[in-house]
Formats: C-alpha cells, structure tokens, sequence
C-alpha cells in the first residue's frame, strides 16, 4: 500500500469522444471499483464527451482511463496542464508521439529500435498505393484497438483495406508484414514486466477478438508469461525499454511486439500510453503474474503520476 492520503480527491476521467468509448468505459468502472476497494472516499466518475468537461471543485488527480482520441492522443493532458490539474500516466508530448504510428516510427528509428520497414502514404489529394512488397499491413496512423488495421497478403486486398483506412485519416501506414509471436510488455516506473503472449483465436489481434464481449468476436487466449526462452524473453523486454525510452514516456505504458518465428528476433510495433484495463486487458494481466493485485496497480499509477514533474 503506498502513503497516498486515501481521501485524496480524484476525478476518474472515462468515456471519451472517440472510437474506444466503450472500452474506456469499461475500464473505468473497473479501475473506480480498484480504488474505491483500495480504500479511496473521494472518487468522483466523470463521463467526458468534449474539451468543456468539468472537474469537481477542489480536484487534485484526474485520473485518466480514456482509450485512443482526446484521451491518449496529448489533448486531455494539454488541457489538464493548462488548468493546472495533476493526471496519471504520460504528459502532452508523449501521449502525443505514442498516438502517431508513423511519428512513433520515425523516433524508433533515430534510436535503433528494431521496427518493422514502412512507408507513410498522404492521400490527401488522391489515392496513393503501397510500394513495398507484399505481404503488408495497412493500418490509419492515429486510431488505437487496431481500428482500421488489415494484413494484405494478395493485391486484390490492398484496395478495399486502403480506402477502410482512409475512412480514418486522409495518411495510411504501411508496414512490412512480420510473420510470428504478437507478444506485449507492460512498463511500470521504467521497468518491464513479464512479457505475454497473445493468440487470437481466429484472425489476427482486431477489436472483435480483444473485446469479444463488445461485439460477440472470437477472441483471444493469452500466455503470461510467454513461453519464451529467457534469452528471448529478454530480448523482447530490452526491446520494448528501448521503444519507451526513445518516446520518452512517463510512468506506464504498454508495448506491442512481433517476434519474427524465423529468427526470434523482436520487433516492436508501438507503445499504448493509456492501456485497456477492462478485465481482459493486459497490463493488469502482467502485473498479476508479479504479484501486483488490480488494485494495487491502480494505485501505484495515481502514486507515480503524482510524483511526476509536468
């Protein structure tokens, strides 16, 4: 238990304008009930669906469980620093950075984070196809739960994928294909948590088989800790550090990783600034197998963000 003042007054931001609102309300009325078990009394649920949002008199920590656009994308925590308001998690320039796939990349690569191969296309004055060879993935830049997100194994799948994806953004990423594991590692404080093994039941890790209670999807069976070999498994981790501190992320994070069945080696895809914490989600899926308790979690995330400069 940390010494955090248990009638420390906390506005749990949740809900959202954006396409994972209902994820994040999920995970926010399971993180109010983490807190309110932890033994907080002054837990005030806010349902934000704009920038005009209002906080409780006298708030000292929103604490912020809003998946994907405002939330994670650097504008809630513009506006919070503006109003002078403590948050959990990453500041304005990071959650910023992490949001952009194709920023996320460019930083990746300036500090030798071993990525996949991509293009940035700008469709903005007209459809612009892929030049790298097939198979790829055609993913929008800025939407997170994989929204959007398709593999391309023939060329008559490019087509219909790329006009999906622009439906989000006017700029489709485009990245090589990497056969093998998708494995994530949760970040905590600047350290690495056991790394999980995520296998979809059918397809490849979408919303419908993250969330299968949303929509009725197939879902997705998870090792924790991966059945790695410790060298690999530390490899995956040190690649992962690596990704989050060249993004230079604040006090917790979650990071997406192929390893390449050929060869093992990692490959890191992006970083989560504000991972799911629905009961399927994943970090608190990693904590556990360290002997954090959900609540636990929740906690420690409201005691680091407070101690975090902005």
């Amino acid at each position: 238990m940390s010494s955090l003042n248990r009638s420390l007054n906390i506005a749990l931001l949740l809900g959202g304008p954006g396409a994972e609102r209902e994820v994040s309300l999920v995970s926010g009325e399971a993180v109010y009930k983490a807190l309110c078990q932890a033994g907080f009394t002054n837990v005030t649920k806010i349902d934000v669906t704009d920038a005009d949002f209002q906080l409780p008199p006298g708030t000292e920590l929103a604490y912020n469980i809003i998946h994907g656009t405002f939330g994670e994308d650097g504008t809630l925590q513009s506006i919070l620093e503006k109003r002078g308001i403590p948050y959990t998690g990453a500041g304005s320039r990071s959650s910023a950075l992490c949001f952009d796939k194709a920023k996320t990349k460019k930083a990746f690569v300036e500090a030798n984070v071993p990525t996949p191969k991509a293009e940035l296309l700008d469709c903005s004055a007209g459809l612009v196809m892929p030049t790298i060879p097939l198979p790829f993935v055609i993913k929008p830049p800025c939407e997170g739960s994989s929204v959007g997100v398709h593999i391309c194994h023939k060329q008559e799948d490019v087509l219909p994928a790329m006009e999906e994806a622009l439906t989000h953004s006017s700029e489709v990423l485009v990245e090589e294909f990497i056969q093998g594991k998708e494995l994530t590692v949760g970040i905590l404080n600047g350290e690495a948590l056991p790394v999980i093994h995520i296998c979809p039941r059918s397809g490849f890790y979408d919303l419908s088989n993250k969330y299968p209670w949303m929509n009725m999807g197939g879902g997705t069976d998870y090792i924790c800790p991966a059945e790695l070999p410790d060298e690999v498994a530390k490899q995956v981790q040190e690649a992962a550090l690596q990704a989050y501190h060249a993004a230079k992320v604040e006090v917790y994070a979650r990071v997406d990783v192929l390893l390449r069945e050929s060869d093992n080696a990692p490959f890191v895809l992006e970083i989560n600034t504000i991972p799911g914490m629905t009961p399927s989600s994943l970090l608190p899926k990693a904590a556990a197998a360290v002997g954090w308790s959900y609540e636990a979690l929740c906690e420690k995330i409201a005691e680091l963000s407070l101690a975090t400069p902005r």
